[in-house]
């Protein structure tokens, strides 16, 4: 058993970029090739997927509402995923968490299974205004 290490978040205006962290310690990261990513959940809404990447084959996918504008992506020296967030709007104020395993990332259900999560970071506020 392991944890999940975020960092990363903060506010910017509309239009502007963060980039958030997450390491894994233990052995979440490389027992075999599971899909990591982030979900995030704005207040009174629930928690859905945003970006996942499998660990060992590196295939990633996306939301819809982030495609073209997040990128997520990984060091495998360091057993940390990124996701680089670029065009910010204000719809994307949530707090972003890291998680692993995600299940269903090659249906593509993934967005809508959190509550099949095992392991979840603490947490990192994004606050984009406008």
């Amino acid at each position: 058993q392991g944890q999940l290490f975020e960092s990363g978040g903060g506010s910017v205006q509309a239009g502007g970029s963060l980039r958030l962290s997450c390491t894994a310690s233990g052995d979440m990261y490389s027992d075999a090739d599971a899909c990591m990513g982030w979900f995030r959940q704005a207040p009174g809404k629930e928690r859905e997927g945003v970006a996942a990447i499998y660990t060992i084959s590196s295939k990633f996918y996306y939301a819809d509402s982030v495609k073209g504008r997040f990128t997520i992506s990984q060091d495998k020296a360091k057993n940390t995923v990124y996701l680089q967030m670029d065009g910010l709007k204000p719809e994307d104020t949530a707090i972003y968490y890291c998680a692993v395993p995600i299940r269903g990332c090659v249906s593509g259900s993934w967005v809508r299974r959190s509550a099949e999560v095992d392991n979840w970071g603490q947490g990192t506020q994004v606050t984009v205004s406008s």
